[in-house]
């Protein structure tokens, strides 16, 4: 595992709450690190951290 890696998912520890980090707050932390958004969800799925408010629209639930 890099450096890169570690950091990353050390960041995504720090920023999550309860196991969780929204669409927002992952896309924002890709850029602040200046890695790729995919760095970050493959960090996320790594720690068991889900990703939730997708800003697509996509797993939305049905009413």
């Amino acid at each position: 595992m890099s450096n890169v890696d570690d950091m990353v998912k050390e960041a995504v520890r720090s920023a999550a709450k309860d196991g969780r980090l929204s669409c927002k707050e992952s896309l924002e932390l890709a850029a602040g690190l200046g890695v790729s958004p995919g760095l970050v969800g493959r960090a996320a799925d790594a720690l068991g951290v889900k990703i939730t408010g997708c800003q697509l629209g996509c797993f939305k639930k049905e009413i």
